[in-house]
């Protein structure tokens, strides 16, 4: 079975802009002024109906609906609320009254109303920013993208704020699945403004967002001509290049610093790029100059900096300057203290002070990190003491919800099965698909725990429900495939199944070499070396090395076989595949 368990210790962060356009979204643009409390909403500013036009002169009528809305917010009855101030807005055409009937609505979730509410009080107040940011959020949280566009192209065409729109656009775009239209209006909205270094930024992200890279990449380099030593402009087009070609992309970032040196993110992300590359020398030269850009700067964040340069450090294999990073985050007053306990503590197994990784993790506090804690702590018990000792662990925390419940029994199956214990594992993973709410990841584990005891038909079942359940669960086609290959059983669908997988996640290598094996029981030896080289250049796993070796002595390359397997076997001299493979073919 191929699983990827390779998860990155780092993610990519995102974008920061020195400046945001002003708008918010829409339950914070249309919440500013009213909020819950246990007597109902409150308002810094009430409809003036003495105000009202001379048309719509107060009656008795209206005097009366406008009191019992009041009194059915203060009661919680913010629908009713909400509809009496509406139904208000559009008799007497106030747009005190729009603005609240809106703001009720948005802010006690009345669906229905919340839309019709918001476009009464821009329609109403065409030159209420507030009003016009609630209707364009309205629109674009609806899918109606072409009846945003006159929205925002009207706020984009005031000069004072128009670079920052273009900056917060792709944010409030963000959420639109149809990531090909959103390119669309973003083009359409920048195209009155060629030389305006922003709309071009924000065409760029709209179309890395689309995976449409040509498209960013022509519209960085244009808003790289427009502003040359705009940081932001190389961070992105460093990460377009890095699809492209991970070298390009580190010499690009190279190329920038030599002119800007002071650019701390840049150099961040270069560093990231390095140590993904195993470029780790050459990453580790430029820590220094990061934490010393971040001690200088005005961002005042040089406990977190430091900090991610003691994960890349971890990353690069460094664990005893890792052990120093985190230690001094902590000393620069990081505020996350658990999660750095966490990290020392994982460092001190790696240097096999495992007492020390102990007390590591039994400084972490009830919170958001707690559970983690205990899980990766269970774990060291497990491997340093025995699996019950750590399940005996697991099962005395307490106050867990039905999610963290599935999450500590899948960590209990996880050290039963590498012990061994399949059985026990199985029972376990048996009884909680019974018992507990059902999730593709849940019955994904209960599934590859039933291939282990040869109960292929349970396992099949169990992952068509899991990809049912989650079509886009790349690991379940992938598990599934695998499990045909290796059984040399329903071979095209195998290798439909772990193609599937690929286009959900590309380049994964457990995948490559799950295709790579299903293309060698096919017999399509050219093709399955040519995916099993891909994979074991990404990863010298010894269950890839194990199947590309056997490809290879199949194709009649043995001295290049022979290489793989002694080398594998040098670095994994207990893997049992990697053994049995290796003799099985000794001449």
């Amino acid at each position: 079975m191929r699983p990827n368990q390779n998860l990155p210790l780092i993610k990519n962060t995102a974008f920061k802009y020195s400046k945001l356009y002003g708008a918010v979204t829409l339950i914070a643009s249309l919440g500013l002024m009213s909020c819950a409390t246990h007597s109902g909403i409150k308002a810094d500013s009430k409809p003036n109906l003495a105000s009202t036009s001379s048309k719509n002169q107060l009656s008795a009528e209206i005097v009366y609906r406008y009191l019992v809305a009041e009194v059915a917010g203060q009661r919680g009855d913010l629908a009713t609320s909400s509809t009496i101030f509406y139904e208000l807005a559009k008799t007497t055409r106030d747009t005190s009254l729009a603005e609240r009937a809106a703001k009720v609505a948005a802010y006690g979730n009345v669906s229905n109303l919340t839309a019709p509410a918001v476009k009464l009080w821009a329609e109403l107040d065409p030159s209420s920013n507030e009003a016009q940011q609630a209707m364009i959020e309205i629109l674009i949280v609806s899918g109606k993208l072409n009846e945003a566009k006159p929205y925002l192209a009207k706020v984009l065409a005031k000069e004072d704020t128009r670079a920052g729109g273009f900056l917060f656009l792709n944010n409030l775009l963000g959420r639109n699945a149809d990531k090909a239209a959103v390119v669309t209006l973003v083009q359409s909205l920048a195209k009155p403004y060629p030389n305006l270094a922003e709309a071009q930024f924000a065409i760029a992200q709209a179309a890395w967002t689309a995976k449409q890279d040509a498209l960013a990449l022509q519209a960085l380099n244009q808003a790289e001509t427009l502003k040359p030593d705009w940081p932001i402009v190389a961070l992105l087009k460093g990460q377009v290049l890095f699809t492209k070609s991970p070298q390009e992309a580190i010499d690009f970032y190279q190329a920038f610093l030599n002119l800007h040196p002071d650019s701390n993110e840049v150099r961040l992300n270069l560093a990231k790029f390095l140590v993904t590359e195993k470029q780790y020398a050459a990453a580790k030269t430029h820590y220094p100059l990061i934490i010393k850009n971040a001690k200088d700067g005005d961002a005042k964040n040089s406990a977190e900096i430091t900090a991610v340069v003691g994960l890349l450090s971890f990353q690069s294999g460094d664990y005893a300057d890792a052990d120093t990073y985190f230690k001094e985050s902590l000393r620069l007053g990081f505020k996350d203290l658990d999660q750095i306990y966490i990290y020392l503590a994982q460092v001190a197994e790696k240097l096999n002070h495992n007492d020390l990784a102990n007390a590591w993790y039994g400084k972490v506090q009830a919170g958001p990190h707690y559970l983690e804690a205990q899980i990766t702590w269970a774990n060291l018990i497990a491997r340093t003491q025995s699996v019950d000792k750590a399940i005996e662990k697991l099962d005395a925390i307490e106050e867990l919800n039905a999610e963290q419940q599935i999450i500590v029994i899948q960590t209990e199956a996880s050290m039963l099965a590498k012990a061994k214990r399949n059985q026990e594992a199985f029972d376990l993973l048996d009884k909680a698909v019974k018992n507990l709410p059902n999730t593709p990841e849940l019955v994904y584990d209960y599934a590859l725990a039933a291939e282990r005891l040869q109960k292929y038909d349970v396992m099949e079942a169990e992952l068509r429900k899991s990809i049912a359940q989650k079509p886009d669960f790349a690991a379940a086609y992938n598990a599934l495939g695998y499990s045909f290959a290796d059984r040399n059983v329903k071979l095209n669908e195998a290798i439909s199944l772990i193609e599937k997988a690929l286009t959900i996640t590309p380049n994964d290598h457990y995948m490559l070499d799950s295709l790579g094996w299903a293309h060698f029981r096919k017999g399509n030896l050219d093709k399955a070396i040519s995916y099993l080289q891909q994979a074991y250049q990404a990863s010298q796993d010894p269950e890839i090395a194990a199947h590309l070796g056997e490809a290879l002595w199949q194709k009649g390359e043995h001295d290049q076989a022979r290489k793989i397997w002694n080398d594998a076997i040098s670095s994994n001299p207990e893997n049992e595949l990697l053994i049995a493979t290796a003799n099985k073919f000794k001449s």
